[in-house]
C-alpha cells in the first residue's frame, strides 16, 4: 500500500498552535539564555522501543517553525518498522531552534508512531485473512487527520473521517426513529446517490431485517465469533461486514477468521501508548576527529 503524505496545509495550523502553546508569552527563555544565537548542532531521533514510525513531516514542521534553517533527513520514513536503538532521522541547524522545537516535535512523533504501532499489531494479527483493520471517529479532538494518517502508516485503513462521509445508523438513531426499517427508509430518502448507508446491529435477528431492506454495510457490534460467522454467511456478500467491540491484538486473529471484511477499533487512535523516541545530541567535533 502506498502511503501518501499529508499536505502541509493539513497539519501546519495544528503544529503552529501546539508550538505557540509551548512558547507562551516570552519564548524559550532557557535556550535563549544558555545557547549562543549562532551555535549550530546536530541531533538524531532514535527509537527506544520497537514500533512503526509515523509523523516525521509533522516533526519537521515543528522544528522549522522554531527555525526555518533546520533540516530533517529521514533515515527510516513513515511506515517503517524500527528496532530499539535505530536512528529514525537526523536533524541539523541552529541549536536554539532545535531545543525550542524538540518537545512539540516529539509529542506529535511519539503519539502518531504509537498509533501506527498499535494499528500494526492488529494488522499482523489479521494477516492471512481478508479482514482489513480500520479506525473510527474516536480520535483526539483536532488531530483526526493526523491520527488517521498514522493508522494508514501502520497498515490499516480509515473509516469515516466525519459525520458527512456516509450514513451510519446506530442504536440511538434506531431508538429515536422507532425501528430499523423506519430509520433505513428515512436514510435512503435523504442520501445522495454517492452516499453509502451502514447499519449497526447487535443481533442476527436485526441483521436479517437490515438485509431484507438492503444497505451497503452492516456493523456487527459486540457479537461472538460464532455469531460473526453466521452473520457473514447470512449476508452472503450482499453488504460489507464490519466487526467491532473491544477488539485487541489477542482477539483480532479469531475475529478475522470468521470472514468479516472489516475490523474496526477505536482504541488504536484514542488509547494507544506513545512510542518511546528520543532526541540525542551528536558531537560533530568528536565525529570529525
Amino acid at each position: 500500500m502506498t502511503l501518501n503524505p499529508l499536505l502541509p496545509i493539513m497539519y501546519e495550523p495544528i503544529v503552529r498552535t501546539a508550538l505557540l502553546e509551548d512558547l507562551g508569552r516570552a519564548g524559550d527563555i532557557t535556550a535563549d539564555a544558555i545557547v549562543p544565537a549562532d551555535q549550530q548542532a546536530a541531533l538524531v531521533l532514535r527509537a527506544r522501543q520497537p514500533g512503526v514510525v509515523a509523523g516525521l513531516d509533522i516533526a519537521r514542521c515543528a522544528f522549522q517553525f522554531a527555525s526555518p534553517a533546520i533540516t530533517l533527513r529521514a533515515e527510516r520514513p513513515d511506515g517503517s518498522v524500527v528496532a530499539p536503538g535505530e536512528i529514525i532521522a537526523t536533524i541539523e541547524g541552529p541549536a536554539r531552534g532545535l531545543l525550542t522545537g524538540e518537545r512539540t516535535a516529539l509529542n506529535f512523533l511519539c503519539h502518531l508512531s504509537g498509533v501506527a504501532t498499535a494499528t500494526a499489531s492488529l494488522v499482523s494479527a489479521a494477516k492471512g485473512t481478508k479482514a482489513q483493520i480500520v479506525c473510527t471517529r474516536k480520535t483526539t479532538p483536532g488531530l483526526r487527520a493526523l491520527e488517521k494518517y498514522a493508522v494508514r502508516a501502520g497498515g490499516g485503513g480509515n473509516h469515516r473521517f466525519g459525520l458527512d462521509d456516509a450514513i451510519l445508523i446506530k442504536d440511538n438513531h434506531i431508538a429515536l426513529a422507532g425501528d430499523i426499517s423506519t430509520a433505513v427508509q428515512r436514510a435512503k430518502a435523504h442520501a445522495g446517490h454517492l452516499v453509502k448507508i451502514e447499519v449497526e446491529v447487535d443481533t442476527l435477528a436485526q441483521l436479517e431485517q437490515v438485509l431484507a431492506i438492503g444497505v451497503d454495510a452492516v456493523l456487527l457490534d459486540n457479537m461472538s465469533n460464532e455469531e460473526l460467522r453466521q452473520a457473514v454467511a447470512m449476508t452472503g456478500g450482499r453488504a460489507i461486514t464490519e466487526a467491532s467491540g473491544r477488539i485487541t491484538a489477542a482477539t483480532a486473529k479469531a475475529i478475522a477468521a470468521t470472514g468479516v471484511d472489516l475490523i474496526s477499533a477505536g482504541w488504536i487512535t484514542h488509547s494507544s501508548a506513545a512510542l518511546d523516541i528520543g532526541l540525542d545530541y551528536l558531537d560533530l567535533k568528536r565525529q570529525a576527529a
